[in-house]
């Protein structure tokens, strides 16, 4: 008696996704291999890489945050001089002590005098370009700096100090007391608590680093799975891909493939940024900043898997390419949202968003670089996005699965949810 073998079509996969398994002789490439997750995370890392678009952009963000850098290096190491012209030598004199303090606080600003006849002369220097500004005496007997445009605060500022140094100086004098008498008393010294040097501009800049490099990198990779899911779906490949290999190990290819592309992407930009920064003014701070870019990864990788699932299922939801601006719309703003909130919270806010998941990517590294964390805190901010990211994950195959082989128009949130398995 003979046994007929019946195997469903490519159209009706089993329930669970498995597929239908070939005969020994018809096994699929994909079929004979233990792991074939790993299939298909090296062919997504192949795509990528071979990817000419994706090789240009990478070498274009290198070229602009190496170009950031030099340009960097040269603006700190670029004297700034300041001429002014002068008609006596009383204004001379202040320029002179102008010049001493403007170099006190910044080597790299020089402030000179040059002696002109008088204020045509002056005028011509000046709207020449060969002075910056005038200084003259007013008829109320103070002193008037006289630009053709705004004068810069590198040369107001120690101009106003030398004047009104000069001015207590004479007062004082006819006083019959000294300027440190006058001045007992009236100075204000800035500090804080644990004795930190200010570096809020430093420390909003990097963070506004971190909040663009994961916006980009989330949105970039979690666009590109989204669309290899609905073009895989829209072509009936995956009816096909699944006589070979389970929908869950599809899925798992897909996300371990494309993260690991995301964070190597990640990690070359974090290391060409820190090479930069350590030839700049702000290299002493480079172990703190060199933490928090490690903290910064650790998030990025964990958090990165839980989007690429919610990618993946935005793609498995489109029946075509076109939906693809509905499905993904929720992550979109969620990443809108951490791109905009991460550099506009402060305070308690802050503290509290560092500890939401994917928030945290963003807002923990920043509150690292500023010191303000205990050590406990980015622990267990970490945990709690690896427990998001692990619900996530198992909410999100369960979507993908019931999804991805519904071919009659694009499936709601709701009616994958709801689905039978």
């Amino acid at each position: 008696m003979t046994t007929t073998q019946h195997r469903p079509p490519f159209d009706q996969p089993d329930p669970e996704g498995a597929g239908v398994t070939p005969p020994s002789g018809e096994e699929h490439e994909l079929g004979r291999t233990e792991r074939p997750w790993l299939i298909v995370a090296l062919r997504e890392i192949v795509v990528r890489l071979t990817n000419r678009a994706f090789l240009v952009s990478t070498l274009v963000t290198l070229v602009f945050i190496a170009g950031y850098g030099a340009f960097s290096v040269w603006q700190s190491g670029r004297t700034t001089t300041w001429t002014v012209a002068v008609t006596d030598g009383a204004a001379g004199r202040l320029v002179g002590q102008a010049a001493t303090t403007a170099h006190a606080d910044d080597a790299k600003v020089v402030i000179e005098s040059r002696t002109v006849s008088g204020e045509s002369a002056a005028r011509a220097l000046v709207e020449a370009g060969d002075a910056a500004a005038w200084l003259h005496q007013s008829p109320s007997g103070g002193w008037t700096l006289t630009s053709a445009d705004e004068a810069d605060n590198d040369l107001v500022v120690p101009l106003e100090a030398a004047v009104r140094t000069d001015a207590l100086a004479t007062n004082a004098a006819a006083a019959g007391t000294t300027i440190q008498a006058l001045e007992r008393g009236s100075t204000l010294t800035t500090n804080q608590f644990d004795g930190r040097q200010g570096t809020g501009g430093f420390v909003k800049g990097a963070t506004f680093a971190f909040a663009l490099l994961f916006f980009m990198a989330a949105m970039m990779f979690g666009q590109q799975i989204a669309a290899s899911v609905v073009e895989e779906k829209q072509s009936r490949l995956v009816e096909i891909l699944v006589t070979a290999i389970p929908l869950r190990a599809l899925l798992a290819g897909k996300i371990v493939g494309n993260s690991l592309i995301a964070l190597g992407q990640v990690l070359l930009f974090a290391g060409v940024g820190l090479v930069a920064v350590s030839f700049t003014d702000m290299a002493k701070l480079l172990p703190t900043l060199s933490t928090a870019v490690v903290w910064f990864v650790l998030f990025f990788a964990v958090g990165f898997f839980a989007l690429a699932c919610l990618f993946a299922v935005a793609g498995a939801l489109a029946s075509r390419t076109e939906d693809l601006q509905s499905t993904t719309a929720p992550m979109t703003t969620i990443l809108m949202l951490v791109y905009v909130l991460s550099f506009g919270l402060g305070g308690t806010a802050l503290e509290v968003a560092s500890f939401v998941p994917v928030a945290s990517v963003v807002s923990m590294p920043g509150r690292i670089l500023a010191g303000d964390t205990a050590w406990w805190e980015p622990p267990v901010a970490l945990v709690v996005m690896a427990g998001f990211s692990v619900a996530t994950i198992v909410l999100s195959e369960r979507i993908y699965r019931r999804s991805l082989l519904q071919t009659r128009g694009r499936v709601s949130w709701k009616q994958a949810l709801t689905a039978p398995d």
